[in-house]
Parts: structure tokens; C-alpha cells; sequence
């Protein structure tokens, strides 16, 4: 189930005074829940919407245009590599961070090439880990924790 926040209107750029919107997908609630508390907490950062599995994500970015997406790996469907895919090729002005609790050494091999700019373990997230990859996004290749 896709839910949102109200925010900004269907094709209304981003300028440095507007919040950061983030779409957090994961099946787990409870990772759902933590990574709100996250945003919640992370100045400049605002809740855009969640969704819970690969397929929600892509209609939740296609309907609430959020900045950034957290992506979990591992959900039933097609997976966050896949739905990482799909985004940025359908809307290439959205940020995708992988989240999961693979060790860096572990990721799976096409998780490098999916168009994700950041990988952040999930027992590693946290506001000041939020908001140095969102600065460095434009970095070439993709940032880790």
C-alpha cells in the first residue's frame, strides 16, 4: 500500500529553501517506521510517502515525484535492484539510495549498475549518514556508508 504527505505539486522543481522529500520503501514495517523517524529527524528532509514492496515504489515516484527514494533490497515482487531501474529510467531527477543489511562486501553484483548513487547498511542510517550522501549525490559511482 502506497501512502503519502502532502507536498509538492506534480513538476514544481526543488530550490535550496524546500525540503528534501523522501519515499522510504521497504517490506518491513519496522524498518518503515525507524527510517521515518530518520527523515523526521534529519533537517531539510521531509516524508513524501512510503510504499512496501518494488512494484508500489515505482507508482508511489510516478504519482508523489519524491527527491530521494531509500530502496530496500530484499522484498517480494520484483526486488529494490529492479525498482531502482524502472525509477530512474522513468524519472532520472530521482535520487535512489539502497538500503539493506548486507555487508558492503555482499552486495549483490548488479546492484552497482541498477542507477542507485548510495548504498547505506540499515543499521547505519541515521540523519548526519542522510545528509552526507544527499550532498555528495552527484558523485560518480555509487557512495557508501
Amino acid at each position: 500500500m502506497v501512502e503519502h504527505s502532502a507536498g509538492r505539486e506534480h513538476g514544481q522543481a526543488m530550490d535550496e529553501a524546500q525540503s528534501v522529500r523522501v519515499l522510504i520503501v521497504d517490506d518491513q514495517v519496522p524498518f518503515r517506521i525507524a527510517a521515518r523517524l530518520v527523515v523526521r529527524r534529519t533537517d531539510g528532509f521531509e516524508l513524501a510517502g512510503e510504499a512496501g514492496t518494488g512494484e508500489e515504489s515505482v507508482e508511489a515516484v510516478s504519482q508523489l515525484r519524491p527527491d530521494l527514494v531509500l530502496m530496500d533490497i530484499n522484498m517480494p515482487g520484483i526486488n529494490g535492484i529492479e525498482a531502482t531501474r524502472q525509477i530512474v529510467t522513468a524519472q532520472p531527477d530521482t535520487v535512489v539510495f539502497l538500503c539493506s543489511t548486507y555487508q558492503l562486501s555482499d552486495l549483490p553484483a548488479d546492484a552497482s549498475t541498477s542507477g542507485a548513487r548510495a548504498y547505506v547498511n540499515k543499521e547505519e542510517l541515521g540523519p548526519e549518514v542522510l545528509q552526507r550522501l544527499w550532498a555528495n549525490r552527484d558523485h560518480e559511482g555509487m557512495l557508501t556508508t
